[in-house]
């Protein structure tokens, strides 16, 4: 690697597994030698390794290979303080391909919280340069969808009950929508350990994805699992944002290497986006900017957009 060695200090910000894998990822890129110091020192415990986290960190680098890759991913599927794989595939899968470029997820197994044990193949064709995106119009709400699974020993109501509790939480406050989640049992062949959680997700006339999602936890009822995953959706509904909390960090990479300008609307700023921007600016040498929104539908609510000036990056191979 080229260059003088960029010192990262990982105690920062949020202070974890975030600084980790987008300065990682930038310095993959750009050729930069980087040392990181005090990794995760606010943590308590190293978190399980998530195939959601490893894609995050390593897809930025396939695409500005020579040639499609493939990447065999093992950890956890749907683990704590992670995204969920349905997460990956049915929200940040056809957003983040705004930019430009494809990508397929085949889960080959699925894993749990705490023995992981899943497995995900993801295939990546390479980019010449990423464009820009622009969510900023989230449009209404068109329709709600998603599944309750159970994996394992568990019984096949507690997905039932799952879902009947979101959609009754849900139906409180969107009266006249259909709201569609499905109760699903993962065949025993594709799925490592016991498990159960939950994914809804909220689509617009504009084509916006946002999401609630919850995980079941020993000794927590069904019902309360439901409940969480809907309020969580709603309170990303209620921002009046383009993304939900979880979509703005994992764009941020992506904004920082696209030529040209960027946009997003997003509810209230997470520390993770936060991170996200900081080691973009620092290591991609790309300009952000986060204003409240301007717009008079969002003056009530907390609103942002966050802008960037791309830094118009090529791939060397193609």
């Amino acid at each position: 690697m080229a260059g003088p060695r960029v010192e990262v200090d990982g105690g920062i910000m949020e202070g974890g597994g975030q600084i980790l894998r987008v300065s990682t990822a930038l310095s993959c890129l750009l050729g930069l030698p980087l040392r990181v110091q005090k990794i995760r020192a606010g943590r308590s415990t190293p978190g399980l390794r998530s195939v959601c986290l490893l894609m995050q960190v390593s897809m930025p680098c396939v695409l500005f290979a020579a040639s499609s890759s493939e990447l065999r991913l093992k950890g956890g599927t749907n683990a704590e303080m992670a995204p969920q794989i349905d997460y990956t595939e049915m929200v940040f899968k056809p957003i983040v391909e705004k930019f430009g470029f494809k990508f397929n997820c085949d889960i080959k197994m699925r894993g749990y919280y705490p023995k992981g044990g899943g497995e995900v193949i993801v295939r990546v064709s390479p980019v010449k340069q990423l464009n820009p995106i622009n969510l900023t119009d989230r449009g209404s709400v068109t329709k709600i969808y998603g599944r309750a699974f159970v994996a394992g020993v568990l019984p096949f109501k507690v997905a039932k009950e799952m879902a009947a509790a979101a959609v009754r939480c849900i139906r409180k406050e969107m009266r006249d929508l259909y709201v569609n989640i499905q109760p699903v049992q993962e065949p025993k062949d594709q799925a490592f350990g016991n498990g159960n959680g939950i994914i809804i997700i909220a689509e617009t006339s504009t084509g916006c994805l946002l999401a609630g999602s919850s995980l079941g936890k020993r000794g927590v009822n069904a019902d309360k699992v439901g409940i969480e995953a809907a309020e969580m959706l709603l309170a990303n509904l209620r921002h009046g944002g383009a993304v939900d909390e979880y979509l703005q960090d994992q764009l941020i990479i992506f904004m920082a290497l696209a030529s040209g300008v960027s946009k997003i609307k997003t509810g209230p700023v997470t520390l993770h986006t936060q991170t996200a921007i900081h080691f973009a600016e620092q290591l991609a040498k790309a300009k952000f900017t986060v204003k409240k929104s301007e717009n008079e539908d969002d003056a009530s609510k907390d609103t942002y957009i966050i802008e960037c000036q791309g830094i118009g990056m090529t791939n060397p191979n193609l």
